[in-house]
């Protein structure tokens, strides 16, 4: 759940612009405010919904979908098997492979539709040259290709089963909660008392008084209630195996995140490495350069007027400490000596002595981190303790550090008025993209009225 507190604070208008989250909200419990509820409770609306509706039409459609594809997929690859003993067996297996990506396109597109299941594709082919040979190479060597083939051959046994059970159920269903409406069809024109419970060669047994009439209905509204939640579990065994066979590779989708991480990392970088020239350029440097001109001043007037350039010189000596005063912040900025030197609990209680807010720094760590994590762990505390200072107005803060398992674990607390607005898109959205980059996760908890709690959590790198 990644909260941003845009521009550098808590939202573009400070604290009590409201609330958002993003991400990991089942794992923290924090979640978005859920909408409108119905006041019918769900088991009973359940039947009425659109949603148990279009997943009995999956089911449905699943069959004759399940039958084409089972039958190309057994028909293409035997063939190829077969014809295997000649070059032409290469070609009909391309083709069968090619053809189940095609069906599992579909399929994902059958799934969003009427189950709302989001799967994006799989890795596209990696075909290096051009031509016939490197196509039919690069569709046998995808894995892609052959999970498709195989949701072609295990998908068919399993819309199999959820049609007969969903169609046997609610035809059960419906048929027992109508009973009272039509019962009257067996005496009038079956001959028979009613719908029959059990007949041998001596007696029959019908369901023909009030008494039994009504327990059927019964029977039939909970059957009719349960049934949705039956073909539900049905279908979400269907959406795993969309999403398993027919969705990127869990590789795949790991390259994709490194490739994205990497572009976070090199922008991260390439606006630090601006930062630091903006600051050299507009702070130290133009103090210096205004220092240079000042001692050349001072030089000309050694001769005709010696007191003016003693003050000169005075007033020189001042701009050369304030110099490397920004000098210093800005190499604190960059990475501080005393992170280097002592680790992170001189380095945060550091930072925390020079908080407007009184801040109480505990770290409880066996061991020190990689420098990298160290340094992130660093910066994040630094950024969440200049959000506390500006827009907080807390009276209080404290920071806490300790290791949990295989991960570093930063908390950031103040006693402020809570509030934060993550939908700006600013603010922590650096700080996030570091601990994204890094497999590290940022959590915000900040009701109105406050507290503000902040959660970090880096990968323990020794």
């Amino acid at each position: 759940m990644a909260t941003q507190y845009g521009h550098g604070g808590y939202g573009h208008g400070g604290y009590g612009q409201g609330y958002d989250t993003a991400d990991d909200e089942g794992r923290y419990g924090y979640g978005p405010h859920p909408g409108r509820r119905s006041r019918l409770p769900a088991a009973l609306r359940a039947p009425f919904e659109g949603r148990t509706w279009r997943e009995l039409g999956y089911v449905l459609l699943g069959l004759p979908v399940s039958i084409v594809l089972f039958t190309w997929t057994v028909t293409m690859v035997s063939l190829g098997a077969g014809l295997l003993v000649t070059f032409l067996g290469v070609p009909v297996l391309a083709a069968a492979l090619a053809g189940s990506r095609g069906f599992g396109a579909l399929e994902r597109v059958r799934a969003r539709a009427l189950l709302g299941v989001e799967v994006p594709g799989p890795e596209p082919l990696r075909v290096r040259k051009p031509g016939a040979l490197a196509w039919m190479g690069a569709v046998l060597k995808s894995g892609a290709s052959w999970r498709s083939l195989l949701y072609s051959l295990v998908q068919f046994p399993w819309a199999v089963f959820s049609f007969v059970v969903s169609v046997t159920l609610w035809t059960l269903s419906l048929t027992l909660l109508t009973y009272p409406l039509w019962f009257w069809v067996f005496p009038a024109y079956a001959g028979v008392g009613g719908l029959q419970q059990y007949g041998d060669e001596h007696h029959r047994i019908y369901l023909d008084n009030p008494f039994e009439i009504t327990v059927t209905a019964l029977v039939g509204l909970l059957f009719t209630l349960a049934t949705p939640w039956l073909v539900r579990a049905l279908t979400t065994v269907d959406g795993l195996l969309v999403r398993g066979l027919l969705g990127p590779s869990l590789l795949s989708e790991r390259v994709e995140e490194l490739e994205s991480d990497r572009g976070v990392v090199v922008d991260t970088a390439a606006a630090d490495l601006r930062r630091i020239e903006r600051d050299l350029h507009d702070g130290a440097q133009a103090r210096l350069v205004g220092l240079a001109m000042d001692l050349g001043l001072a030089k000309e007037k050694m001769r005709e007027d010696p007191q003016a350039a003693a003050r000169m010189v005075a007033d020189a000596h001042g701009e050369v400490k304030t110099a490397l005063q920004e000098l210093r912040d800005l190499a604190r900025g960059i990475h501080p000596a005393v992170l280097t030197d002592r680790g992170l609990d001189a380095a945060l209680s550091s930072v925390a002595a020079r908080c407007t807010v009184p801040v109480r720094v505990e770290v409880d760590l066996p061991s020190r981190p990689a420098p990298a994590i160290e340094g992130i762990a660093y910066f994040t505390v630094c950024e969440l303790l200049q959000n506390v200072a500006k827009h907080s107005r807390a009276r209080s803060a404290s920071v806490d550090v300790w290791r949990s398992e295989d991960r570093l674990m930063l908390q950031v607390t103040d006693d402020g008025v809570g509030g934060a607005d993550a939908s700006a898109g600013s603010g922590l959205a650096g700080l996030r993209g570091r601990l994204d980059a890094v497999d590290g996760i940022l959590l915000v908890d900040s009701p109105a009225g406050g507290p503000t709690r902040v959660i970090a959590e880096l990968p323990w790198r020794g």
